[in-house]
């Protein structure tokens, strides 16, 4: 796929985003998930082995081509891997998913309510990297646990400045803070997280678009004015510890944005799975979340 078709896909969402980006931290508990208990491997290199077998499996079932899902945020060693003898992101430009790739190296420790991203050296060598292999974009998560307005613009500042270098390298950055859907004061976040958004997204120089990975809000359709945003690509949705039935339903309730999930994707697939299961589960979490995506409650 050329970058054009590329971008008319993800404008036009047609379908959702699946998240296959676990990274270091998490995927002792994705593979958990998936049915490998701790204890199966003896170093890391054995366990993101194992975790990419997992996310080969999915994106060569059968269920994965159906044309629901439009594209995939993938794990820089998943980027790098390769499957069925092809490099990844060549499998996904087969079927017609458009790659995306995780930049953020993690979180550091809570200060004004949020969790900034920690540092990330390295990264225009990685950005052209990933042009280099035909990724569309990146995706990089920070999170707000508070209703705390410095925190949030802090958040909101040091994404914008991580969006800005994304775009110098040609590719399309999903700006990813997370409201804690636990927080005490989630609808305050919310409402707070509307405000810095639009306020960053007036004051972007130029013509590029960005992408917006955010909670689903307390209040539905209050993102309403992100998603009409002229320098918005689309607005995605995370799952935030939300079941797939619960997501779906809270993702249903709001125009204009798609899922962007990962553990409400994954969370029927096991590795004792036949193949004939393993694709059927994916299937039907497919079409669940792509209905939740494309066919909204009444407003």
């Amino acid at each position: 796929m050329q970058t054009a078709e590329m971008t008319a896909k993800i404008a036009a969402g047609h379908g959702f985003i699946a998240a296959l980006d676990q990274s270091g931290g998490s995927t002792p508990k994705a593979l958990k998930g998936y049915g490998i208990e701790d204890g199966s491997w003896s170093s890391d290199e054995e366990m993101f082995d194992l975790i990419h077998q997992m996310r080969v499996r999915i994106i060569t079932a059968p269920a994965f081509a159906s044309g629901k899902v439009i594209a995939a945020i993938l794990f820089e060693r998943t980027m790098d891997g390769q499957a069925n003898g092809k490099p990844v992101p060549q499998v996904l430009h087969d079927i017609g998913v458009v790659p995306f790739i995780k930049i953020d190296k993690g979180l550091e420790a809570e200060a004004n309510g949020v969790q900034l991203m920690k540092p990330m050296p390295g990264l225009d060598a990685l950005l052209e990297r990933a042009r280099g292999l035909g990724m569309f974009g990146t995706k990089e998560r920070s999170v707000v646990n508070l209703a705390n307005r410095e925190g949030i613009a802090a958040i909101v500042a040091q994404q914008f400045e991580v969006a800005g270098q994304v775009l110098s390298h040609g590719l399309v950055p999903i700006i990813e803070p997370e409201v804690n859907i636990k927080s005490p004061e989630r609808a305050a976040a919310d409402a707070i997280l509307l405000d810095e958004l639009l306020k960053a997204l007036d004051a972007m120089p130029g013509d590029d678009k960005v992408m917006l990975k955010l909670s689903l809000p307390a209040e539905p359709g209050l993102f309403k004015p992100l998603t009409e945003h002229p320098r918005v690509l689309h607005v995605v949705a995370l799952s935030g510890g939300y079941s797939r039935t619960e997501a779906c339903a809270e993702l249903a309730k709001n125009q204009g944005i798609i899922a962007s999930f990962s553990r409400a994707l994954l969370e029927d697939l096991r590795h004792q799975m036949s193949d004939a299961e393993f694709d059927q589960a994916l299937a039907e979490a497919i079409d669940e979340i792509y209905e939740a995506s494309v066919d909204k409650a009444d407003a």
